[in-house]
């Protein structure tokens, strides 16, 4: 695994994409002091200025720890924000260039939202509560719910099926 600051930098946003289904402008405004990870959480805020308590996975937290032992050598360290590049602070433009430059190199399509879909559908699949999601996701509305939970919805019950009819 690469130790170059920026390998590290990019290998944490995508961790944190993975993990948290979180926006990438809520990602992208993420403060050092939004980061727990003692809690493996992070504040977030979302549309309409809301803010809430994400979690993320210990993948992540490794991730980020590792990239904040990087940053401390930065030059722009005292900016507050997480994420830097060579010139200061990112900005949300600059997640879509580094996915689409991660994704040509490894020769797949990825987009920083198909994250927040893949995120909601593991969740609901693993059986997490539709409601704890809302939560997650910062979602004030079941619309948002059920057009990011019907995709996981049919395989559900295709799960779900084999579950029960199995105990005959």
């Amino acid at each position: 695994a690469s130790k170059r600051y920026v390998d590290l930098r990019d290998k944490a946003i995508l961790e944190f994409f993975r993990s948290t289904g979180a926006r990438r402008s809520e990602i992208a405004s993420l403060r050092v002091m939004d980061i727990d990870l003692g809690q493996l959480a992070a504040i977030v805020t979302g549309k309409g200025s809301r803010m809430r308590i994400v979690r993320f996975d210990a993948a992540t937290g490794l991730a980020l720890s590792r990239f904040l032992r990087a940053r401390k050598t930065h030059r722009y360290v005292s900016s507050p924000m997480l994420w830097l590049g060579e010139d200061g602070p990112l900005n949300p433009d600059a997640f879509n260039l580094m996915f689409r430059r991660r994704s040509e190199r490894a020769g797949v399509r990825v987009n920083p939202h198909r994250f927040r879909h893949d995120f909601s559908h593991r969740y609901l699949l693993n059986g997490g509560q539709e409601t704890d999601l809302m939560q997650q996701n910062g979602w004030t509305s079941s619309d948002m719910l059920r057009r990011y939970g019907a995709s996981a919805a049919a395989e559900r019950a295709r799960q779900h099926y084999d579950k029960v009819m199995r105990k005959r």
